[in-house]
């Protein structure tokens, strides 16, 4: 049997390479997917009749250049968010707000983007109810806005 393997140590690589795929794929940490390229080293001189030693430390030397060279220039890419993308409570500011009660330093509530938030204002006049405000921070579920000058355009 352990003659077997190492004639045939090609296949002992491509099963590395593909557990270690099957892993990737789970964790999305891009360092499974990195020893695979290794393994795929492995077997390249697994077939090209190298020595188990030499498959070894093409392996090695294949799976570290990868996780030090490739991984961060792949994360780089991956975690580049698209110019001008804002997301989550960020998307928010400056959106138009119609205050629901009067809304000052203390308390108030307003309706942004179809959804009821508590509201404050970080000037001293207090919005009244039916005017149109502007978010211009969020802080926490709270979002301070400011009146706005102009009517917001209607769809």
């Amino acid at each position: 049997m352990y003659d077997w393997l190492i004639t045939n140590a090609w296949v002992v690589w491509l099963a590395l390479f593909l557990l270690l795929a099957i892993i990737e794929m789970i964790s999305l940490d891009l360092y499974f997917i990195m020893l695979g390229v290794g393994a795929l080293g492995g077997v390249t001189v697994a077939l090209l009749g190298g020595e188990f030693w030499l498959q070894v430390v093409v392996f090695s030397v294949v799976s570290l250049l990868m996780i030090m060279l490739v991984r961060p220039i792949a994360l780089r890419h991956l975690r580049k968010d698209p110019e001008g993308l804002r997301t989550n409570m960020d998307r928010l500011i400056g959106e138009d707000a119609l205050v629901l009660e009067p809304t000052s330093r203390m308390n108030g509530r307003a309706k942004i983007g179809g959804e009821t938030w508590s509201a404050r204002t970080d000037d001293e006049v207090a919005l009244q109810p039916g005017t149109y405000g502007s978010v211009i921070r969020i802080d926490g579920a709270t979002a301070y806005i400011t009146l706005r000058t102009t009517m917001p355009e209607l769809d």
